[in-house]
């Protein structure tokens, strides 16, 4: 299937990379993929891993505001922030390691699921 031409013409492999990539053409892909269930399941992998990355992120982002502000009252906020850059930079890695790993199975043509979110990217795809 992954070899398969997509609904945007490309080759079915090469259109769930540009999906993992580029995570508004995975919308798209989902939008407009009917026969391909290989583009169809890695288009909705890669919307939910990023909708997920970004709660995620605003989480994080308000937790740490909260907590500096809190903690800077009693002059620890530069704990926080060394606390919440950490937590920034290991979202980073976390998200681009899940953005290439997915990439790179979908081009190799594995049915790869992540984690939690895979089992429900099978069920909606």
């Amino acid at each position: 299937m992954q070899n398969q031409k997509s609904a945007i013409g490309l080759d079915g492999n090469i259109t769930a990379l540009i999906g993992y990539i580029v995570g508004i053409i995975a919308l798209v892909e989902i939008l407009i993929e009917k026969d391909n269930r290989f583009v169809k399941f890695h288009a909705v992998q890669s919307v939910v891993f990023h909708v997920a990355m970004w709660i995620a992120f605003i989480v994080i982002l308000i937790v740490s505001f909260v907590l500096g502000l809190i903690l800077s009252m009693v002059h620890l906020g530069a704990i926080v922030s060394i606390l919440s850059l950490l937590i920034f930079l290991a979202w980073i890695a976390i998200y681009l390691g899940g953005v290439i790993m997915g990439a790179i199975k979908s081009y190799g043509g594995a049915m790869f699921k992540f984690p939690i979110i895979g089992s429900m990217a099978e069920k909606w795809s």
